[in-house]
C-alpha cells in the first residue's frame, strides 16, 4: 500500500478514534446495583451510574486524588495527546522529525492505560454480576472507550507501518 494512502487511513483513524473518545469519557461507563432480598421482598440498596470523567471528579471530590490524577493521567491525557501527536507527525514535511515523533508515540502509548482501564471496568462487570446482591450493566460509555481503544490501536499499528518506511 502506498505510503500516502497509509497516512490518509491513519489520519482517519486518529480522528474517528477522538469522536469515539469523547462520548467513552462522558456518557455512563457502567451501572452498580446492589439489592437484598427480605422476606420475599427486593429493596434496592444503591445504585450508581458514572462517567470516566464524573468518577475522577468524584474521586477528587471525596479526597482520592491519587487515583482521580491517575485515571485522568492514563485514560484522559495521555490518549489525548499521544493522538494530538500522531496527527502532528503525519502532517511534518520533514521524515526525521516525523520518525522522532512516532517513535515517542510509541513509548508513551505503553504508558496509555486505557486498554487496562477497560479491562479493569470489565472485571469489575463481571464480579458485580457473580453475586446475588449486586448487579452491573455496561452502559454505551463502556463501548464507546472500548471502540476508541481498538480503533486508536489500529492508528497505532498504521503508525508503525509509516514508522518502518522511515527506517
Amino acid at each position: 500500500m502506498p505510503v500516502r494512502a497509509r497516512n490518509a487511513i491513519a489520519i482517519a483513524l486518529i480522528l474517528v478514534s477522538f469522536l469515539l473518545l469523547v462520548p467513552g469519557l462522558t456518557k455512563p461507563l457502567l451501572t452498580i446495583t446492589a439489592s437484598i432480598d427480605f422476606m420475599g421482598n427486593s429493596r434496592e440498596l444503591f445504585r450508581e451510574t458514572r462517567s470516566i470523567l464524573q468518577t475522577v471528579r468524584n474521586l477528587h471530590e471525596s479526597g482520592d486524588d491519587l487515583v482521580a490524577g491517575l485515571i485522568l493521567l492514563f485514560s484522559v491525557v495521555v490518549p489525548v495527546v499521544k493522538g494530538l501527536l500522531l496527527l502532528a507527525g503525519f502532517a511534518l514535511p520533514d521524515a526525521t522529525q516525523r520518525h522522532r515523533i512516532f517513535r515517542f508515540v510509541r513509548s508513551i502509548s505503553k504508558w496509555s492505560m486505557a486498554d487496562v482501564f477497560v479491562v479493569g471496568v470489565y472485571v469489575a462487570y463481571l464480579a458485580a454480576k457473580a453475586t446475588d446482591m449486586l448487579d452491573a450493566v455496561a452502559e454505551v460509555g463502556f463501548y464507546y472507550f472500548t471502540a476508541y481503544c481498538l480503533v486508536s490501536l489500529l492508528a497505532l499499528q498504521f503508525m508503525m507501518i509509516e514508522q518502518a518506511a522511515a527506517d
